[in-house]
């Protein structure tokens, strides 16, 4: 433990929480506080934070030079920071903000203003009651690897209290704790933005005892956060990371041995934490937990689940954070409890006559089985119900206990078949939908060849089973916009001139890249263009401004070099007519569609103006809230148009 830097009572370190303490009518003394911080080996940086109305008068830490550890004490309580881990005993214990993801306590989960866990040393859940019972036993030791891997990947906390006005009883004292200050601690935003200064103004007045000495020990993994920091910069930026910047995660990794699962953890968090990513995916989990009180997905709760998952590929919001939610709220809660669908019922049949078959008939999938398998397949997918994967995987787990009793082998390769197609699947709906619904979406030569065997995979199958499966219905979303609606388009084109060899992968991927480029030369101009009349045009009605407007704005975007697109007076006139037609919609038409509950008025426009109806929708949200008009209201309204 070297280079440990000790700030001792000084005006500085020693810090008045003065508004804190001042609103604590038990507390005759503004408190203060003694911070010592230093780190142990090459990773673990600690703060240990000594909080009470007179805590200069007292000794409480030393360091044992056999080992080299950090010793924090009061009287029966003690707390050491080793090389390898951490040792303790007394009362107190331990808390972290959650990261997006981990596995809650259903008390926890069913109420979103708790955002940190809280484990108090001792304590465990009464399976019979579920209530928190206290025992005398407090002592234990946790090393580094497991405490950041069980915890918060970045920062945890540790905590002990001393005061003669505690029970005697270790039991009596956690309880007590537990009623004074667990709330708030379960529910402070400071622990997650490691205010450590606000986190103690909040917990020593609860104690509401002039006699009592906080300790709070933070322990941080500096090369997690050091990844965190990485990522967070990155992605924040601008919600996507260059190959090049991917390599500075990589190499980081590579150089503090951070552990794949950590990483994975680590970027979910920050991903979840951006603020556009943060709404979305926040509602989508509050409409889960409502449903928890009905115990099913109503038609309407799982309409607005289904347009919040299309708004996150649309905004680039990465699918992980919502299987995450579905993982834990649907499991938690049971809440698609209902008859086994015809689809489900159609695949049972299915697999049961390969697998449950008597072992001298010989009964293998078909293409026309694994049609029907695939179908099933996409159903489940659009009703959100993961029933059927659970059923494959009982399936799976079923011949591999009867390739060990004995049965053919020929199972597993069957059940191999079915399984790479399902894959094909998800991989087909994954790329398709990144095509339609995101923008500037790259596809290289490489996936275009593999797009090719997919696309013939499927055809096997059934004649235009590809099509039946991926492009029919993207067709009728109405929230496929026109550049994703051309980029499908010529992908399907491409394909079938590809396979009728009258064309190539190369000329396909030089069309798609054209238009990726269009498409993102019009999001310039368009947001160019809003912000040139928001700043310095009053109006832009005439001619004459209008060419103003176009020759400054192409001359700025032409000096940065930002966009590379041919035909660029088109582009301009379309975008000068879009913020026309937003305009319009925003201060005309929906003032009287929200007084009127017009639905055909919305709906004329949206089909009819050739907005991207995400924007639009963002549009209306932005109206309610500036207008602090009922959200319901308008759930409804969309409600009436899918």
């Amino acid at each position: 433990m070297t280079e440990t830097v000790f700030s001792l009572p000084t005006p500085i370190e020693g810090q008045h929480q003065t508004d804190a303490c001042d609103s604590q009518p038990t507390t005759q003394e503004k408190h203060k506080h003694i911070r010592l911080h230093g780190h142990t080996g090459d990773q673990i940086e600690y703060s240990v934070m000594v909080a009470g109305t007179d805590p200069f008068q007292h000794y409480f830490f030393s360091v044992v030079q056999e080992g080299n550890h950090l010793r924090t004490f009061s009287p029966g309580n003690e707390f050491v920071v080793a090389t390898r881990g951490i040792t303790y005993q007394g009362n107190g214990g331990f808390f972290c903000e959650y990261m997006f993801g981990v596995a809650q306590p259903s008390s926890d989960l069913s109420k979103p203003e708790i955002i940190n866990r809280l484990i108090m040393y001792g304590a465990r859940t009464d399976d019979a009651t579920g209530t928190i019972v206290f025992s005398d036993h407090a002592t234990g030791s946790e090393g580094y690897e497991k405490l950041f891997f069980d915890g918060n990947a970045v920062c945890n906390y540790f905590f002990f209290v001393h005061t003669p006005r505690l029970p005697r009883q270790l039991k009596s004292q956690q309880e007590e704790l537990v009623k004074r200050i667990g709330k708030s601690i379960k529910r402070s935003t400071a622990i997650g933005n490691e205010r450590d200064d606000d986190l103690i103004a909040e917990l020593f007045p609860l104690l509401q005892d002039d006699t009592a000495h906080l300790y709070i020990i933070k322990l941080i993994n500096r090369p997690h956060r050091e990844y965190r920091d990485l990522f967070r910069q990155l992605y924040f930026r601008c919600k996507k990371i260059a190959d090049h910047d991917f390599n500075r995660l990589v190499n980081l990794a590579a150089h503090y041995n951070i552990d794949p699962y950590q990483q994975e953890r680590m970027r979910i968090d920050v991903m979840y934490r951006h603020p556009d990513n943060k709404r979305i995916v926040d509602e989508y989990r509050n409409i889960l937990l409502a449903c928890s009180d009905k115990g099913e997905i109503s038609n309407l709760d799982n309409a607005r689940l289904t347009r919040l998952k299309t708004l996150s590929v649309r905004t680039k919001i990465p699918g992980a954070l919502f299987q995450t939610l579905d993982k834990m709220l649907q499991k938690e809660y049971n809440l698609i409890d209902r008859e086994e669908t015809d689809y489900l019922a159609s695949t049972r049949q299915i697999l049961e006559g390969l697998f449950l078959r008597e072992k001298n008939i010989v009964s293998h999938i078909d293409h026309e089985d694994m049609y029907r398998l695939i179908s099933a397949k996409k159903i489940a997918v659009e009703n959100r119900d993961r029933s059927f994967d659970q059923l494959i995987l009982d399936v799976s787990r079923e011949c591999d206990e009867k390739i060990r009793d004995g049965a053919d082998s020929s199972l597993l390769k069957d059940l191999s078949r079915v399984v790479a197609f399902l894959d094909r699947f998800d991989s087909v709906a994954n790329l398709i939908s990144q095509l339609a619904f995101m923008e500037n979406v790259r596809i290289s030569k490489q996936l275009l060849r593999e797009m090719l065997e997919h696309k013939a995979s499927f055809d096997s199958l059934q004649k235009d089973c590809f099509h039946e499966l991926f492009i029919k219905d993207l067709f009728s979303n109405i929230y496929l916009g026109r550049f994703g609606r051309r980029k499908v388009a010529t992908l399907m084109d491409g394909l079938a001139r590809i396979e009728a060899r009258a064309s190539t992968i190369e000329e396909l991927n030089q069309k798609l890249h054209e238009i990726d480029q269009e498409e993102r030369a019009s999001l310039i101009l368009v947001e160019h263009v809003r912000d040139r009349i928001r700043n310095f045009y009053s109006t832009f009605n005439t001619e004459a401004d209008q060419e103003k407007l176009r020759r400054e704005v192409l001359e700025e975007l032409r000096i940065k070099g930002s966009i590379q697109a041919d035909d660029m007076d088109r582009l301009f006139n379309e975008a000068v007519i879009t913020i026309k037609k937003e305009a319009m919609y925003l201060h005309t038409l929906l003032p009287t569609i929200v007084a009127e509950k017009n639905l055909v008025l919305r709906e004329d426009f949206l089909e009819n103006s050739g907005l991207d109806r995400f924007y639009v929708e963002e549009l209306e949200r932005e109206y309610y809230e500036r207008n602090e008009l009922d959200m319901e209201e308008l759930y409804q309204i969309r409600k009436g148009l899918n």
